[in-house]
């Protein structure tokens, strides 16, 4: 077993503390990575307050790792010593049932094991990417481009991924109307793949306060949801709307703004159970779809997409001692639009 540094939260109502945690010995198909710069998910704080559920104390998360290679098994082949690679939401999965043979080993029929908070195949709890280093099976380690930055690439492990596989799915392109939810961690990736798809992208925020950069990012309307009239003049305009909100919104006053044949994709996860009237969905032949993350394949696509684009997360780059302070910004908003630890500063 490996020893290495890492910040972990204790309980649901204590903040994040430095700690050591338990590394596995690199097996023959794994892959022992230095990690360089881990994003903080919205994810990672409802996980440590046990807002999905309870989970298993200490818990260090984390899963918008990148670094670089610095041990490979005997039986590796897709990675080598020196490689820039990423891991995301995921570290395992059956790899036999039809979504796994599909490479969509997010949505595995017995669960994906995820990279933190779940049973790892030997029966310890998953550990994140708050920490030094991490051991993962090859198949669920991404090569970074060279052209994407370091700490901006963190955030495409889940950020990028999250919000690019809804666009592929739902096969985004020139002339597609697409709306974004929300301008955060989420919703500014989304902005950015849309608009590089050739997409006619608005974003849909409680105020105005982020209109600027939301037309930067590639916006080309921006509205306040704040404002009733944005209900009333946004009928039936889109052909995509994907939610990037972790809290409750009124999906019925969404919903409405979908096209004949639109679908709305949760892409956020709030605790609450979210309420839809059927009736909303008939006036229109609308959906309502959830997506998780997407399978590596399409992450590797994603983040070659990306690198091809010249499309990286926008980051604040914090030392680990401020991790507490970053949730509470990013419970409140204020960060633009991505937080990324420098794990050097763990010690």
């Amino acid at each position: 077993m490996l020893t290495v540094n890492a910040y972990a939260a204790p309980s649901a109502t204590e903040p994040l503390v430095p700690t050591t945690i338990q590394r596995r010995d690199v097996g023959p198909k794994d892959v022992l990575v230095k990690i360089r710069y881990a994003g903080i998910c919205h994810s990672d704080i409802h996980t440590v307050r046990g807002d999905w559920g309870p989970v298993q104390y200490p818990l260090t998360v984390g899963h918008e790792i990148v670094g670089e290679v610095v041990e490979v098994g005997d039986e590796v082949t897709k990675h080598a010593v020196g490689d820039r690679v990423g891991v995301g939401c995921m570290v395992n999965s059956c790899r036999e049932c039809d979504s796994c043979r599909a490479g969509e080993e997010q949505y595995c029929t017995g669960g994906n094991v995820g990279t933190y908070a779940s049973v790892d195949r030997d029966g310890t709890i998953t550990q994140g990417g708050y920490s030094t280093h991490i051991v993962v099976d090859e198949d669920f380690v991404v090569h970074v481009p060279e052209s994407i930055p370091y700490e901006a690439a963190a955030p495409l492990l889940c950020a990028g991924i999250t919000t690019y596989s809804p666009l592929r799915h739902w096969k985004v392109g020139k002339g597609s109307r697409v709306a974004v939810i929300g301008l955060g961690g989420l919703g500014h990736m989304a902005v950015k793949l849309a608009h590089a798809l050739g997409a006619e992208v608005t974003v849909l925020s409680q105020s105005l306060r982020k209109k600027d950069d939301g037309l930067r990012l590639g916006a080309d309307h921006y509205f306040a949801t704040s404002d009733p009239a944005t209900f009333t003049d946004l009928v039936r305009s889109f052909d995509l709307i994907i939610n990037t909100v972790s809290a409750p919104v009124d999906l019925d006053a969404y919903l409405r703004l979908l096209a004949l044949n639109g679908t709305m994709v949760n892409v956020g996860a709030p605790p609450e159970a979210l309420p839809i009237h059927v009736f909303t969905l008939f006036s229109s032949r609308a959906s309502f779809a959830g997506s998780s993350i997407g399978g590596i394949r399409e992450t590797q696509e994603m983040l070659d997409f990306c690198a091809e684009h010249g499309i990286a997360s926008d980051v604040e780059v914090i030392s680990a001692d401020a991790i507490n302070e970053a949730y509470e910004r990013v419970l409140a908003s204020d960060v633009r639009y991505r937080f990324v630890i420098d794990v050097s500063t763990i010690r």
